[in-house]
C-alpha cells in the first residue's frame, strides 16, 4: 500500500494517478471518517445529508477516474459524464412517466435506451467494431483513443432498470409529484443519490430502484446488530481483497497469465486455481466492504455473493455469483426476449443471447463472448437435463455432459490446430492424453455418484461430485475471462492456448517441491481463500454473533488489528479492483 505523504495534507483532495482511491486504501478511510463524521450530524436534515453523500461520491469517483479526458465532444472530468447521464435520465423517466399512452410511453423508453446503450457502446465497444470491420472487410480504420470510464457498465445498468420499471409501471419516478421548483430540487437529489451513491457507484452491487429509492427519505437507523454486520463485512472484505487476491494475483497469477509459456504446466495449473479464488476474493471483497459502508449510512444493499464455488450445477452457480448482475440480466433481458413462454427451443436460445450479452457486458473481447457463450450452453444442458430421471438428472451426470461438452470441443479444436501446423504431434498426443485422463476420472466419478444415489433413493454423492466437476468447468472458463484482461500484454487467445497447452503438454508433477520452496506463502493463502469459502455457514454465524455480543472496545481492537494488519501487509503497488475495467 503506498504511503500517505503526511506533508501534502492537499494530496488527499486531489487525484493521484499512481494511487487512485480505494476501498482498501488509508486514504479512503481518512476521507470517510471526514465525511461520517459530518453525515452523522446532519442526521436530522434530510436534504442537507442527501446533498453531502452526493457531493461526496462525486468526489470519490473524481478520485477513482481523476480527469480531464476527451469524453466524445467534450474535453472535461469523468465525473460530469456521470452528472449528465443523472440529468438525462431523470428527465426521461419522467417523461415516460407522464407520456399519454403505451405509445408515448415507449417513445421515451427507446429514447433513454438509445441513449445508455449508446454511451456504453461508444466508450466500450467503439475499437471492438472498427477492429471487426477492418478484419471483415480488410479496411484499415484508425483505432480511436477513447477514455473508458470507470463503472459505466454498472451505472448504465442501474439507470436503465430505473427506466424500464417505471414504463412497465412497476414503480412511480421520484419526479411523479414534482409539482414547483423546490419539489423539482428535492426529486433530482433523489435520483442523483441513488444513481451516484458512493459504495456501489463503480462496480455494484446493482441497485434497482424499488428497493432502493423508497429507503432514501427513510430516517437511517444503525442498530448495535447492524453496526456489527457492517463493520463485519467491511474487515472481511478487506482481509479477502488486500491478504489474499492482491497478494496473489501480484506475486504469482499475473506473473504466470502475463507469460504462461515461461512456465510449468504444473505453475500455470496452480495460477488458474489462484486466480479462480482471486477473482472471487476481490470482487466479493469490494461487494462486502460496499455493503457493509452502505450499512453504516443505514442503507441497505443486496447480497451479491453466497459461497458460489460450492455449487453443485452451473445454474446454482448463477444464483450464488454476481447475484446483482445475473438477476437484472434475468430480469430485463431473459424475461424480455421471452423466457421460457415460447417453448423449449427459445427457452435455450434465449439463454445463449443472455449470457453471450453478459459476456460482451464485461469486456470489448471475443474471449468474453466465448466466455458467454460457454456459460449460455452449460445453462441449456443443465436445465435440460434437471427435470430427468434420477440417472440423468443427478447433479453429477448434469455437470459431466457439460464437462464432456468442453472436452469434445477441445479434442476437436486440436485436431483442428494439428492439421494445420498450429501444434506439433507430440503436443496434440500430450493434450489428447490430458483430456482423456481427465474424462476418465470424471466418468468414474459420475458413474460412481449416480449407482449410489439411484441405489440409495437419495442424493449422497451426486452433489459433492457436481460441485467438483462444476467448479472445473467455472475454473476453466476464468482462463477465457483472465487472458481478456486489460492489463494482459498478449492477445486474449495467445494467452488462452499457451495456458491450456502448458497444463496439457507440460505438467511435471515432480516439481511440486521447488513449488512449494519458490511459492510457499502464495499457496499457503491460495489454501486459505478456499478453506474459508468451504467452512460451513454454521461457523461465520457463530463468529459473527459472538463479534456482536464483544463490548465496544473489544470491537474496537478487533477493527484495529485488521486495519494494521491490511497496512502491513498490503503491497506498495496498487491493484485496482478486476471489477473497475466493466
Amino acid at each position: 500500500m503506498p504511503p500517505i505523504n503526511w506533508t501534502d495534507f492537499s494530496g488527499l483532495w486531489t487525484y493521484v494517478a499512481s494511487r487512485p482511491l480505494l476501498f482498501s486504501n488509508l486514504e479512503f478511510f481518512i476521507l470517510f471518517f471526514i465525511f461520517y463524521t459530518l453525515y452523522l450530524l446532519l442526521l436530522r436534515s434530510f436534504n442537507l445529508r442527501l446533498l453531502l453523500t452526493t457531493i461526496f461520491s462525486l468526489f470519490f469517483y473524481y478520485k477513482c477516474t481523476g480527469g480531464p479526458v476527451n469524453l466524445w465532444v467534450l474535453y472535461t472530468y469523468p465525473f460530469m459524464l456521470l452528472v449528465f447521464s443523472t440529468v438525462v435520465d431523470f428527465f426521461l423517466g419522467h417523461f415516460i412517466y407522464k407520456a399519454n399512452g403505451k405509445g408515448g410511453k415507449l417513445f421515451f423508453l427507446i429514447l433513454s435506451l438509445v441513449f445508455n446503450l449508446g454511451m456504453l457502446v461508444y466508450f466500450k465497444y467503439t475499437n471492438f467494431f472498427i477492429d471487426i470491420i477492418n478484419s471483415s472487410f480488410q479496411t484499415d480504420w484508425a483505432l480511436q483513443n477513447i477514455y473508458l470510464p470507470a463503472g459505466i457498465s454498472f451505472f448504465v445498468f442501474q439507470t436503465l432498470s430505473y427506466s424500464l420499471d417505471v414504463y412497465r409501471g412497476l414503480i412511480k419516478p421520484v419526479s411523479s409529484e414534482m409539482k414547483d421548483f423546490r419539489s423539482f430540487l428535492r426529486s433530482f437529489l433523489d435520483f442523483g443519490f441513488f444513481v451516484t451513491f458512493f459504495p456501489q457507484l463503480l462496480a455494484g452491487p446493482i441497485v434497482r430502484a424499488h428497493d432502493f429509492i423508497p429507503q432514501i427519505r427513510r430516517k437511517p437507523i444503525l442498530s448495535n446488530e447492524q453496526m456489527s454486520r457492517a463493520l463485519i463485512l467491511i474487515m472481511g472484505g478487506l482481509l479477502k481483497k488486500t491478504i489474499i487476491s492482491d497478494y496473489i494475483s501480484i506475486n504469482f497469477v499475473d506473473r504466470v497469465f502475463e507469460n504462461p509459456s515461461l512456465y510449468s504446466g504444473l505453475e500455470n495449473l496452480m495460477a488458474t486455481y489462484g486466480y479462480a479464488i482471486q477473482i472471487y476474493c476481490d470482487f466479493s471483497g469490494y461487494s462486502d466492504m460496499a455493503i457493509g459502508l452502505a450499512l453504516l449510512l443505514g442503507f441497505t444493499l443486496p447480497d451479491n455473493f453466497h459461497t458460489p464455488y460450492r455449487s453443485s450445477s452451473i445454474q446454482e452457480f448463477w444464483r450464488r455469483w454476481h447475484i446483482s448482475l445475473s438477476s437484472w440480466l434475468r430480469d430485463y433481458l431473459y424475461i424480455s426476449l421471452g423466457g421460457n413462454r415460447r417453448g423449449k427451443f427459445f427457452t435455450y436460445f434465449n439463454l445463449m443471447i443472455t449470457m453471450v450479452l453478459g459476456g460482451l457486458w464485461h469486456g470489448a473481447s471475443w474471449v468474453f463472448i466465448a466466455w458467454g457463450a460457454l456459460h449460455g450452453i452449460a445453462l441449456a444442458i443443465d436445465r435440460a437435463m434437471s427435470g430427468k430421471s434420477r440417472f440423468w438428472g443427478n447433479p453429477a451426470m448434469r455437470a459431466f455432459i457439460i464437462v464432456v461438452m468442453v472436452q469434445g470441443t477441445l479434442q476437436f479444436i486440436l485436431y483442428t490446430l494439428s492439421s494445420s501446423g498450429g501444434i506439433t504431434d507430440e503436443q496434440l498426443s500430450s493434450l489428447s492424453w490430458a483430456n482423456l485422463v481427465f474424462f476418465s476420472l470424471s466418468l468414474l466419478l459420475t458413474l460412481l455418484a449416480t449407482a449410489v444415489d439411484v441405489m440409495s433413493n437419495r442424493l449422497i454423492i451426486g452433489p459433492w461430485v457436481g460441485t467438483f466437476l462444476t467448479f472445473h468447468f467455472v475454473t476453466f472458463c476464468w482462463i477465457l475471462f483472465r487472458a481478456g484482461a486489460l492489463n494482459n500484454p498478449n492477445p486474449p487467445l495467445d494467452t488462452t492456448a499457451a495456458v491450456l497447452t502448458q497444463i496439457g503438454s507440460s505438467l511435471h508433477p515432480e516439481l511440486c517441491g521447488q513449488l512449494w520452496d519458490g511459492y510457499k506463502q502464495v499457496l499457503l493463502l491460495i489454501g486459505l481463500g478456499y478453506l474459508l469459502h468451504f467452512l460451513p455457514t454454521r461457523w461465520y454465524s457463530f463468529w459473527d454473533g459472538l463479534f456482536e455480543r464483544s463490548p465496544a472496545p473489544v470491537k474496537s481492537l478487533v477493527l484495529a488489528f485488521v486495519v494494521w494488519l491490511v497496512i502491513q501487509t498490503a503491497s506498495a503497488e496498487v491493484v485496482p479492483f478486476i471489477y473497475f475495467q466493466f
